[in-house]
């Protein structure tokens, strides 16, 4: 059960089809997830109508990637969360953080760490 949640809250991110186009966001997101040595088990991408947001969920074999997007906030709340029950995934999450942090490139961003299951 041990593992580690990171959150990120992102304000003022550009202007950019990620926040209302769930096929570039989806294929973001799985890129990203490859890139930063997590599997991909499945997923699904909610778009919520044109130039709306996109409700988006990324399921791994180390646990999960959710995101939710506002474009009309310019906003997105990213969360990432994998388990270490056998072996330490926490440098593979916080990679694909940052690299979908530098993505959306906002202005302002919030983040939190959370250790799961240490007691």
């Amino acid at each position: 059960m041990q593992g580690l949640h990171l959150t990120a809250d992102l304000r003022g991110c550009a202007p950019a089809p990620l926040l209302c186009d769930s096929a570039a966001l989806r294929a973001l997101c799985l890129a990203e997830v490859q890139a930063a040595g997590l599997t991909p088990v499945g997923e699904l991408f909610h778009p919520f109508g044109a130039g709306q947001g996109v409700t988006g969920v990324a399921l791994l074999a180390e646990s999960h990637l959710a995101l939710h997007t506002w474009p009309e906030l310019r906003a997105v709340t990213l969360d990432v969360y994998v388990c270490n029950l056998g072996g330490d995934n926490s440098a593979r999450a916080r990679k694909l953080l940052d690299r979908l942090l530098l993505a959306f490139a906002a202005e302002h961003v919030e983040r939190h760490e959370l250790q799961r299951g240490n007691t």
